[in-house]
């Protein structure tokens, strides 16, 4: 079966339809919307999609609809928009329900649980498509950087090259090689982690290659190494670059001659693993200085890919703190809740930490505030980037989210000053979608010009939540190296 990284939507109302669409825009999801008389174009047994959101149709009932396609496509995962009726209910493949007025978490938290049938489903009917298979954690996202991460590892998943991973510490590395391993042919063999920099230099070669009984002092008898604990599987070594000089050699022999001994033995073991290796250092610096061997290094480096640090992809700060308090609310059965201008604050923040600062954040808040509202002062006080009044604890929580995404689903009509522009239509007409087009780009570039490009004092100016001028920015390509 070929999996469909996209949410299909099946519904025969055109506006609510649309909501769903732009409410799967806001988390970053792709989507296809079709009318109820289309499905058949859609949805085969060939093609297994994350899920399948079903709202209202023109003919018979929605519960009707569900009930009939659940158990046509039992591979497939499917959401009900409005209540669950009883003759659905006990239909394992129908997941849940999406409630009006929407709300990101509740879509993002049935779209987990669809992934989770997906991942649990017999393996002749488990979809190989990258976004249902992927592991989000630190690599969800919709900022450019993270989407080629997502797109490489793809690529290169199904190949048995080797896999130098890049990047800051606490952006993700292990979670890159965890996905390369999981898409991978040798998913069903092991994952075996290594933390070369954590290993005394002296132990190093035992713990990867194992020894022998009697080999040294204390080896009272044999013990298999890393490589030989993922045979059939992948070997992640993270912190390569911490590896000790005669370390490398050894290694490097085991990447070109695919195999190797135990120490203290003279059996010569296949090597039967792929290698992804991961650093924070600048190795091209340190061949240059001596303390990495450059063939090893290209031995390494036959497929690179560079995690961006969380301060290159700001705006996935929202996703992210969504994903990390669904992952301990499914863990711990306790959650909190952010304000709009909380998740602002936390994305001027500069996170030199980066993924693993943001979980550690979250984890921090959940104990504090556990099932509560967090707002800008309730955060530590280094993430507090935005001034804001003390909260009104009085004001309906409930308000919150949805004030938050009125801007997603509301459709204003602009109403420029009476003193800004000609009311006359032209004699030979105009475009009036481009006009108001170039208008908003204008204004949004003055805008952001007179603030120095502070985006939440442009978005004041503009009236205008710092959230939609940010998506405005990106529609637009609006960048400060491109004024």
């Amino acid at each position: 079966m070929q999996g469909n990284s996209e949410v299909l939507v099946i519904d025969d109302h055109m506006k609510r339809k649309q909501q769903v669409e732009l409410l799967l825009q806001f988390i970053g999801e792709p989507c296809k919307l079709v009318s109820s008389a289309n499905i058949g174009e859609v949805l085969t047994e060939q093609v297994a999609w994350r899920a399948v959101v079903v709202g209202q149709v023109d003919i018979g009932s929605p519960f009707e609809l569900v009930s009939q396609l659940a158990g046509q496509y039992k591979a497939q995962p499917f959401l009900l928009i409005g209540e669950l009726g009883d003759c659905v209910a006990d239909l394992p493949n129908v997941i849940g329900s999406v409630l009006e007025p929407f709300s990101h978490s509740q879509m993002t938290q049935m779209l987990h649980r669809c992934q989770d049938y997906h991942l649990k489903a017999p393996s002749k009917t488990k979809p190989t498509s990258q976004h249902q298979e992927i592991l989000f954690r630190s690599l969800i996202g919709r900022s450019g950087g993270i989407q080629q991460v997502r797109q490489l590892i793809e690529q290169v998943a199904v190949t048995e090259a080797n896999v130098l991973v890049l990047g800051d510490s606490g952006t993700g590395k292990e979670v890159v090689a965890r996905n390369i391993h999981y898409m991978s042919a040798r998913r069903s063999g092991p994952f075996v982690p290594v933390n070369c920099g954590a290993i005394p230099p002296d132990l190093l070669e035992s713990e990867l290659f194992g020894h022998e009984k009697g080999a040294f002092t204390g080896a009272i008898s044999a013990r298999k190494g890393r490589f030989e604990m993922a045979q059939g599987g992948t070997l992640f070594l993270d912190e390569i670059g911490d590896m000790p000089l005669n370390m490398q050699v050894k290694l490097l022999r085991v990447l070109q001659e695919r195999c190797f001994e135990r120490v203290g033995g003279s059996t010569s073991i296949d090597a039967d693993v792929r290698i992804v290796a991961a650093t924070h250092r600048n190795l091209e610096g340190m061949i240059d200085k001596g303390d990495f061997r450059e063939d090893l290094f290209y031995r390494l480096n036959v497929f690179p890919i560079e995690m961006p640090s969380l301060s290159e992809r700001r705006e996935d700060v929202p996703l992210l703190m969504q994903e990390l308090i669904e992952r301990l609310a499914s863990d711990h059965k306790v959650t909190i809740r952010l304000t709009e201008r909380a998740l602002d604050s936390l994305m001027e923040h500069t996170w030199p930490g980066n993924v693993r600062e943001l979980a550690n954040l979250v984890e921090r808040l959940v104990i504090l505030f556990p099932n509560g509202l967090i707002d800008v002062n309730d955060l530590p006080s280094k993430y507090r980037h935005v001034d804001a009044p003390e909260y009104d604890h009085e004001y309906d929580e409930s308000l919150l989210e949805q004030d938050m995404l009125n801007d997603v689903f509301q459709n204003d009509v602009y109403e420029p000053p009476e003193s800004s522009m000609s009311t006359q239509l032209p004699p030979e007409g105009l475009n009036l979608k481009e006009m108001m087009t170039e208008l908003e780009i204008d204004m949004i570039n003055q805008a952001l010009e007179t603030t120095d490009w502070v985006v939440s004092r442009a978005a004041d100016l503009l009236g205008m939540r710092r959230t939609t001028l940010v998506e405005k920015m990106r529609k637009y390509s609006l960048s400060k190296d491109s004024a």
